[in-house]
């Protein structure tokens, strides 16, 4: 009996333990071993990486690539189309030892290269009587002949700057027929005064021709120019005169006015010219008065000359398109046969192809 009680005491014991056991938490139970037999140590948290704040992206910009501007050309290969023509028919002038025959294709070449008859027969006799006087044989020393001759038809001493007023507004007038490269020279002009630091109006007096404010604002803007206008078919004496009055007011240093490109055989137009320069006089003075020519134009070129300065007061010439397919000649008889200086000359289409003329360097340019 007493063994009974212990069987059951052992039991009731036994029961207990394992359901304290079964009881415990999960944190407080031995660990496991895991099949190998090793105990697995506890792994820590794994650190969370730091993460760097993302730098904002500059985009940087890759400099432009610096491109030299084109060296300029020289006045020589300006005028290369004119320098060919006149050089090969001195090249078959002068291509045998000199005769009577030598100074007949050399009159021939200067006529062709529009220098006119006149001054071509002239140029001839002189440089033929000079080389038999000189003995000269050789083409070179003829050629060397012939350039002192061909400068000596300008007046090397002449005064061919443009002219400026003392003290107010100086006022230049361009005048010329259409298709001259008028409307260009003066867009030109304005920007050469511009870079010398004056300050330029146009006025916008070529009230016939359709659109000519126009092109003529397009070169205001080129040029940082202000313009005075009227409407299409105003008076351009009217417009000549406000211009004035305006430059005169905001004390604009230069008022370059642009003309209706009007024929030289249309006396009425002409008479136009008179009466803008007139309007301009009663309040200031007119200090050039500039006749556009296109060098392609020949002996046309001579005859605009002369009219329009009788019409307009001519006091200098810009000679332009001498790039193309001019002759080069024309230069030379209008100095010749007028009087009246070539002032610039016109070698190219870029805003600075308009330069100043000097009589040795183009003759020199054109037979070189």
């Amino acid at each position: 009996m007493p063994e009974l009680l212990i069987v059951a005491a052992l039991v009731v014991v036994i029961a207990g333990v394992l359901l304290v056991a079964r009881r415990r938490p999960p944190s407080e139970r031995p660990p496991q071993e895991p099949p190998g037999g090793v105990i697995a140590p506890e792994r820590p948290e794994a650190a969370q990486p730091e993460v760097a704040a993302a730098e904002p992206e500059v985009e940087v910009a890759e400099p432009e690539p610096v491109t030299e501007a084109p060296p300029r050309k020289s006045l020589r290969e300006r005028l290369g189309r004119s320098r060919k023509f006149l050089s090969e028919r001195l090249s078959e002038a002068f291509g045998h030892a000199p005769n009577d025959e030598t100074w007949e294709d050399l009159e021939a070449a200067l006529i062709q290269a529009d220098i006119g008859v006149e001054t071509a027969t002239r140029i001839a006799e002189d440089l033929k009587g000079k080389a038999r006087d000189r003995k000269l044989t050789s083409a070179a020393d003829i050629q060397g002949l012939l350039a002192d001759e061909l400068v000596s038809l300008f007046d090397v001493e002449r005064e061919r700057g443009l002219v400026f007023a003392p003290e107010g507004p100086t006022v230049w007038m361009i005048v010329g027929v259409n298709g001259t490269g008028k409307t260009t020279t003066i867009g030109k002009l304005a920007a050469d005064l511009g870079e010398r630091g004056r300050s330029v109006a146009l006025a916008a007096a070529d009230t016939f021709r359709a659109a000519a404010d126009e092109q003529l604002g397009i070169w205001a803007d080129r040029s940082s120019a202000q313009m005075v206008k009227h409407q299409p078919g105003a008076d351009p004496g009217a417009v000549a005169y406000d211009a004035y009055q305006f430059v005169r007011a905001r004390k604009v240093d230069v008022l370059l006015v642009d003309t209706a490109g009007r024929l030289h055989t249309k006396t009425p137009l002409m008479d136009e010219l008179g009466k803008v320069r007139r309007v301009i006089e009663k309040e200031g003075k007119v200090h050039e008065a500039l006749l556009v020519i296109d060098a392609t134009a020949g002996q046309n070129g001579l005859v605009q000359a002369r009219e329009f300065a009788q019409a307009a007061g001519v006091t200098g010439v810009v000679l332009t398109k001498l790039d193309g397919t001019a002759k080069g000649g024309i230069a030379l008889a209008i100095e010749d046969t007028l009087g009246i200086p070539i002032k610039l000359i016109g070698v190219g289409e870029d805003v600075d192809d308009l330069e100043p003329f000097d009589p040795k360097t183009f003759v020199d340019a054109l037979l070189t």
